[in-house]
């Protein structure tokens, strides 16, 4: 018999009995056959993952690869269907290929799957509800809390590192850099260590002490007027402050 003619009787045959005469003999025609019919069902699987800015050409070749290896581990006798066989391995081929070269910053594997997820679920929920999906919708359907959901949204939308040199938009009239929108060290940041600093000894201060403290430091009022906003002497006020201040003044200095 020619390659044509057989090519012809194998194209005839139903997917069960193709799948058979694959399995048997490991036609290569049959082969080719298999995959030319079911290369669509690989293509389904990979278009999950087009969130991702990968070319979808890369992603089908991916789906692909994980297509043959379906095949040549597909049992028929089994009594299996064979979608439902080749997705996993598809699907998996497809994950290995992101957790191995797809991100270009080292994630952790627990967090690139979650990634993933977020982003087909969030694709799936989006075309249902005609919204994007809140984050405690994306968690529950995920089955973790939304601080994951969030640490798996900021991954994903990370996936590719940007250049400080690409421009902000397309349009000719604005190029500029993102590097350019970037700030500098902020002068306010030694406050906030002392922020930080004084907070441990406001906890420490009596609610009239915190009291005292505010009404002098933020509002500005004199000891008298404090005196007065609070029902005591002036002299107790003063008594407080200075203890207070004691206290915020060790506290600085220990921190």
């Amino acid at each position: 018999m020619s390659v044509t003619a057989l090519a012809h009787d194998v194209a005839r045959l139903p997917d069960e009995e193709l799948l058979v005469a694959y399995h048997e003999d490991r036609d290569p025609d049959a082969r080719d056959e298999l995959v030319r019919r079911f290369i669509p069902f690989a293509r389904k699987l990979a278009l999950r993952y087009v969130h991702s800015r990968e070319p979808l050409d890369d992603l089908v070749q991916v789906a692909s690869l994980g297509l043959l290896n379906a095949l040549s581990r597909f049992e028929p006798g089994l009594g299996k269907k064979f979608t439902s066989f080749a997705a996993p391995t598809i699907m998996g081929e497809l994950e290995r290929y992101f957790r191995d070269k797809g991100w270009s910053v080292h994630v952790p594997r627990d967090l690139q799957e979650r990634a993933l997820a977020a982003s087909r679920q969030t694709e799936r929920l989006s075309a249902r509800l005609g919204r994007s999906p809140t984050v405690d919708e994306l968690g529950e359907v995920l089955d973790c809390p939304a601080e994951q959901v969030i640490e798996a949204l900021d991954a994903a939308h990370n996936y590719h590192p940007v250049s400080l040199d690409a421009p902000i938009a397309r349009e000719d009239d604005d190029r500029a850099a993102l590097g350019e929108t970037l700030g500098t060290e902020d002068d306010g940041f030694e406050l906030a260590e002392d922020h930080q600093m004084l907070a441990a000894g406001w906890a420490s201060l009596t609610d009239v002490e915190r009291e005292v403290v505010s009404l002098r430091l933020l509002h500005d009022l004199t000891q008298r007027e404090i005196s007065q906003r609070i029902g005591c002497s002036q002299m107790h006020v003063s008594r407080l402050l200075r203890r207070s201040m004691i206290r915020l003044d060790a506290a600085a200095v220990a921190g």
